[in-house]
């Protein structure tokens, strides 16, 4: 029998929707809708007008959040919705609502990722079992998760805060525009870098623009996006030397969260990387991602996968809730509300 259940992702500019039904055998995700947040004054507002367009009337929800997952009170950082998580609920019309961090939902979407979800930078395709699965996304922050998979168990998402963990310089460039970030900031973590406001931060460091005291307004910082655009039209040498400098930091501190969690396989997450996928093959990512002295060999031997899907938050709050499902089955539907994974990748605090 159907069992369908309301997910979505819900990012700071859009709100992608669709059904999922619990009874079958795989994720699978029907009436996909993709909503502008601008559009609408509430999340509540959003997911009710998208049920409205199904005949679907689902006691369970769960959804990826850009933001902090735990709490009453839950705020997007990135957009001006809030909401009180059983009031959400209890619009929704559903018994249970499971919230998720965005990047976490993105790490229980990593066992389910087919082969042509993931791009292989090195190694082998495949994610072998029981092996721990580290996971790095650069975006509007900077998301560090762990796939663990105890022997004869299913696979456990572990959140963390490592993208607050603190930058270490490889180089005079990269110790140079430390140097720049804190000036501005004091701490300098490795998400001051790898997001989209690091990478502004580095190209503003390497142009030589004197670091203005925060909060202030950084004269003659450039945005992102006009960075990337501007070093693949490849007329603009300040923008490819950034973007170059932010791969090649991407892949040092890739691997050493590799490091710490033992890993054998990398998943790079987040969809900054897509929007220059060839510079970035073709970047000295890879050899900052093995540089590691002694442990070289051993960096030499992971698998290190770019995830393409179209929208693994999606299919992780699918996930998620299944998970969820399994464990606590029908009987544990009347709760009212969940929480996994308690991390929030788009923190800017050092």
């Amino acid at each position: 029998m159907t069992q369908w259940a309301l997910i979505g992702d819900i990012g700071g500019t859009h709100a992608r929707f669709a059904l999922t039904d619990l009874a079958a055998a795989e994720p699978r995700f029907e009436h996909e809708r993709t909503l502008d947040d601008a559009d609408y004054g509430s999340l509540a507002g959003a997911a009710l007008d998208f049920l409205q367009t199904t005949s679907a009337r689902p006691s369970l929800a769960a959804l990826a959040v850009a933001g902090p997952a735990d709490g009453e009170q839950i705020s997007l950082t990135n957009h001006a919705w809030s909401f009180r998580r059983d009031a959400l609920r209890r619009q929704l019309g559903v018994d249970t609502l499971l919230l998720v961090n965005d990047f976490t939902a993105i790490a229980w979407a990593a066992p389910q990722l087919a082969q042509s979800d993931r791009v292989p930078l090195q190694g082998p395709v495949r994610i072998p079992p029981e092996a721990p699965v580290t996971l790095v996304g650069a975006g509007t922050g900077l998301g560090v998760g762990l796939l663990v998979q105890p022997p004869a168990q299913r696979w456990q998402v572990i959140a963390t805060e490592g993208g607050h963990a603190g930058f270490a310089p490889t180089d005079d460039e990269e110790r140079a525009i430390g140097d720049w970030l804190a000036t501005r900031y004091g701490r300098v973590s490795n998400e001051r870098l790898l997001s989209g406001r690091g990478l502004s931060h580095i190209d503003a460091a390497l142009r030589g623009l004197k670091p203005a005291a925060a909060p202030a307004p950084q004269q003659g910082e450039r945005d992102a996006k006009d960075i990337v655009d501007a070093a693949l039209q490849g007329t603009d040498v300040h923008a490819r030397r950034a973007l170059a400098r932010f791969c090649r930091i991407y892949g040092a501190v890739a691997g050493d969260a590799a490091l710490m969690h033992g890993a054998r396989t990398v998943l790079i997450a987040g969809g900054m990387v897509l929007h220059f996928a060839e510079f970035f093959r073709n970047s000295g990512f890879m050899d900052a991602f093995v540089a590691k002295g002694r442990h070289t060999r051993y960096m030499k031997s992971m698998a290190v996968q770019v995830i393409v899907h179209a929208n693994p938050g999606l299919l992780g709050a699918a996930v998620a809730l299944r998970e969820r499902h399994a464990q606590h089955g029908a009987g544990g539907a009347r709760q009212a509300t969940q929480t996994l994974g308690r991390h929030d990748n788009r923190a800017h605090d050092g």
